[in-house]
């Protein structure tokens, strides 16, 4: 995979680079070099209008810019404030907007890199191991965005120490750059408390991190099929598998959606808000169409062995935002042929759930996620 090329000139002089990004942002179409003594009301403006700002000063510096950028976007938020009385898909839909004109506000603060990825600037931290982590592409010099450098540093610390997990004992899961983090826990406590189905096999369908197969092998399911289409999520659910020490009963394999065959259970925690993400980063938040959704349901079926169950694991969050209905989710599942054996139903525990200033608070403070356990409709 080749990068996309950054042009733009510093005096005189005509410069390219490649442009790193790991959500697939565009490059800027116009950049400007800036270093310490650019005024933080012209950098925001620049921004605002397509800037790039490629920095040239003090690394320490390029971070307080972006965050003096934040706060005028703070403060820019709190004058235009949502009516309490908004509709609540209406209130969801300008959100999404907002912090997309955010991200791409604060995304114009851009970091050069070297031919060996490394920061060329005062008070720079090391950054390569994160770069290559996130990336893994040789590519020269580069140019990325700060704040995308930021998530990708975090990401590494997310996957350099790992994240515990009590449905494991407490052992970690390692996710990768681009792989979503089992970092809400109630839904994994769904999975290690619900009562399995007799047979011998399960299928963990979008197995991203594999943590949910990590579960059940770990309840003694003794063969589960972990599939997933993405490489990044295969990689790192073998990895994760390999680490655990329970490659002995976790085979991860490609597949759109189900694997070949039959199994006992299957489960599937398909992305919960229907919707098209914006970024590479944003599918395992949205699924477009209900793809994954319809898919698993429609699939289920023919992939169950009698009297085995699916376990859908779904927030109602799309509920609360009017972006679908409990009677198109039970149409869906009737559709498919399947009934509803349970419901297992946990709240959040996430600090938005708490947070009282989300704009999406009122949905959030009412969420559910739900472990349903499904069957196979008698004719």
């Amino acid at each position: 995979m080749s990068a996309p090329r950054l042009e733009w000139t510093e005096g005189t002089a005509a410069h390219d680079a490649a442009w790193l990004s790991g959500s697939g942002a565009l490059p800027p179409r116009r950049v400007e070099a800036v270093d310490d003594t650019v005024r933080a009301d012209d950098a925001f403006r620049l921004a605002c209008e397509g800037v790039g700002l490629l920095w040239r000063g003090d690394f320490q510096n390029a971070r307080q810019l972006l965050q003096a950028l934040a706060r005028r976007l703070d403060k820019r938020a709190a004058r235009s404030r949502l009516p309490d009385d908004m509709p609540m898909r209406e209130r969801f839909n300008r959100y999404r907007q907002g912090q997309a004109l955010r991200a791409r506000i604060l995304g114009m603060v851009l970091i050069p890199l070297d031919a060996a990825q490394a920061i060329p600037l005062r008070r720079a931290p090391d950054v390569r191991a994160a770069l290559h982590h996130a990336l893994d592409l040789a590519v020269g010099e580069a140019v990325i965005s700060l704040r995308e450098l930021q998530g990708m540093v975090g990401a590494y610390e997310w996957h350099r120490k790992g994240v515990p997990i009590a449905a494991l004992g407490g052992a970690t899961i390692h996710p990768d750059f681009g792989v979503f983090s089992p970092i809400r826990g109630e839904y994994l406590d769904l999975v290690a408390h619900a009562p399995l189905p007799v047979g011998g096999t399960a299928f963990d369908i979008g197995t991203g991190t594999g943590v949910l197969a990590a579960v059940l092998a770990r309840r003694g399911v003794p063969t589960i099929i972990a599939s997933d289409l993405s490489p990044r999520a295969l990689a790192c659910a073998r990895a994760n598998i390999e680490r655990l020490g329970l490659s002995g009963q976790v085979e991860i394999r490609e597949a759109d959606l189900f694997p070949p065959g039959r199994a006992a259970l299957a489960v599937c925690n398909p992305p919960w808000l229907p919707g098209k993400a914006s970024s590479a980063l944003e599918q395992a938040v949205y699924d477009p169409e209900s793809r994954m959704l319809r898919g698993f349901l429609d699939g289920l079926a023919e992939h169950l062995l009698p009297g085995g169950e699916g376990w859908l694991i779904l927030s109602d969050l799309a509920e609360h935002l009017g972006l679908r209905s409990r009677d198109q989710l039970l149409g869906m599942i009737e559709a498919a042929g399947l009934v509803v054996i349970e419901r297992l139903d946990t709240r959040p525990r996430h600090g938005k759930a708490f947070d009282a200033n989300d704009p999406l608070h009122a949905a959030r403070l009412q969420e559910v996620t739900s472990l349903w356990r499904l069957g196979v409709a008698r004719p």
